[in-house]
């Protein structure tokens, strides 16, 4: 059976998308089906150059829409995308006769593949990853509840509606949608996992710890983007009170994003240039290496819609690699978390809680080796990709019976 995804932006860009979207197409085909993608026009604008029109990454073929202008006017540009996305989608279909249409968030994607699917006579998948409308309102786009966050909602809605199935990233937006009036039974969980043959204890990287200096020492860390919901100001508060009894401890952020100058001032003007080291962004095939130099994994993330409905990837990851983890209470890490069992959890915003249960790790090697050891357990049992994207295997086959 062939599976022609529909996807915002794809490898070579690195992100949380591109990752599940290749573990998925991964999975997928060890399951017997054949995965094609296409790409949308964000996929040029985020890489901010041409692409072939077809090309091979990792054996699996991507096909590519290719650029739109930008539009000053209000939706104007989003419907050149979608015109775009749309005829292409159709050139794609007419060479690779898929069996299913699976359109991935955002809904961007899922609107012209609503109409591609009823023209050519497929059945259609829609798969969210969050909804649209919070992220925009992190990001600063626009504001909770103004005309175009509820436009936005209000055609999310009507996408699920009109969609034969509904794939969704975890428990959290599944009751929202139901909460909408979408069918509990339309709507399937398919949760993030990780590959346990990628991600599993091993040696730290000699290279960047020798370059790190961060030998003997205690880290405390996060690897992921530095958007401003993940509370890294927070983490950095909370570690220079950590530091007062703990000179040897050192805090590691991998990467970057739009909170990355912000954190260098703060930094800054705490005096914690010696102990805070910000390496920017890591080859993906070296981050086992670098989990490796870490002691306890940090995810402070604030609550907002966004957080409270989404879980992340990046716990189950730390879990994986058989580490401590601490996190805020939000809806996202509650799903994720059991509190003193596969990880602690702290008053989401509270610097004062963060620092204590970073500390109560810090302070107590049992439990840091329990935590390590049962959150290994639990993910390897229920997050493996292999056992979370099992269920497509029962949504595909209902949709063509």
């Amino acid at each position: 059976m062939k599976i022609l995804h529909i996807l915002d932006h794809s490898l070579p860009l690195h992100s949380g998308y591109t990752f599940r979207s290749q573990n998925i197409f991964k999975t997928q085909r060890n399951m017997g089906y054949n995965p094609v993608i296409l790409t949308s026009p964000k996929h040029e604008e985020s890489l901010k150059k041409a692409t072939p029109g077809k090309e091979e990454i990792n054996g699996f073929t991507y096909y590519r829409t290719g650029p739109v202008s930008a539009s000053r006017l209000p939706m104007v540009s989003e419907l050149k995308l979608m015109h775009s996305l749309y005829k292409r989608l159709l050139q794609v279909i007419t060479i690779e006769k898929p069996d299913i249409i699976h359109a991935h968030s955002p809904v961007l994607n899922a609107i012209p593949a609503i109409q591609a699917a009823k023209k050519m006579h497929l059945p259609l998948v829609y798969e969210i990853r969050a909804f649209w409308e919070d992220a925009a309102v992190d990001h600063g786009t626009y504001a909770e509840n103004s005309w175009k966050y509820r436009l936005t909602r209000s055609i999310e809605t009507w996408v699920c509606k009109k969609a034969d199935h509904v794939a969704i990233l975890c428990n959290g937006l599944k009751n929202d949608l139901i909460s909408r009036c979408i069918p509990s039974g339309k709507i399937t969980a398919v949760f993030n996992g990780v590959n346990p043959m990628e991600l599993r204890p091993v040696p730290p990287d000699q290279n960047f710890l020798d370059a790190w200096d961060l030998k003997d020492k205690k880290v405390i860390g996060f690897v992921g983007s530095f958007y401003r919901y993940e509370g890294l100001d927070l983490l950095i508060d909370a570690f220079s009170k950590i530091t007062i009894s703990h000179d040897h401890a050192r805090l590691l952020l991998v990467g970057g994003g739009e909170m990355t100058n912000e954190l260098t001032a703060q930094i800054k003007k705490l005096g914690l240039e010696e102990k805070v080291i910000m390496p920017g962004r890591i080859p993906h095939e070296k981050i086992a290496g670098v989990y490796a130099i870490i002691d306890i994994l940090a995810y402070p993330r604030y609550s907002m819609r966004l957080t409270e409905l989404v879980t992340p990837l990046k716990p189950l990851e730390a879990m994986a690699m058989g580490k401590a983890l601490v996190a805020s209470d939000v809806g996202g890490h509650r799903e994720l978390i059991t509190n003193h069992k596969t990880g602690l959890l702290f008053s989401a915003g509270n610097i004062e809680d963060l620092a204590d249960k970073i500390n109560l790790i810090l302070n107590n090697k049992p439990l840091e080796t329990t935590l390590q050891k049962q959150g290994n357990q639990w993910v390897k049992q229920h997050h493996t990709w292999k056992a979370t994207t099992a269920i497509y295997k029962t949504i595909y086959t209902n949709l063509k019976s």
